[in-house]
């Protein structure tokens, strides 16, 4: 079985491309992946057979081997600092409801970083 690394893959489209270790491109689609899998990120490191289709070779049982290291993961907060935004948030968050359960909504200033801080710390927790 060869081993090679995503060059592309569009989930929307359902295929993709990957490159063997010995630089040959093999088309893969979506059904060649693994039960639950629906995207490939690029520069991930997989194991896969390979049969020849009607326009060139395919891959076929695509097994993950390793998937490549986010960069938004490697730059993320450390979970004790994240700990205590969320503690912050929570309480922020606390008095809006508050707000809102005496039929007002908060002035535009405060919804406005309210949201901005929500995004952010959801930035923060995404991968």
């Amino acid at each position: 079985m060869p081993t090679g690394r995503v060059r592309f893959f569009n989930a929307e489209k359902g295929f993709g491309f990957l490159t063997t270790e010995d630089g040959e491109d093999v088309f893969v689609h979506i059904s060649a992946l693994p039960a639950g899998t629906t995207q490939l990120r690029q520069g991930t490191r997989v194991d896969f057979s390979v049969a020849e289709g009607r326009k060139g070779k395919q891959a076929l049982s695509v097994t993950i081997l390793e998937a490549p290291q986010s960069v938004v993961k490697a730059g993320r907060r450390p979970a004790e600092e994240l700990a205590v935004i969320l503690e912050d948030v929570i309480k922020t968050l606390d008095g809006v409801s508050n707000q809102l359960r005496k039929g007002r909504y908060p002035d535009d200033a405060k919804a406005q970083r309210t949201a901005q801080v929500l995004r952010a710390v959801a930035d923060d927790l995404d991968v």
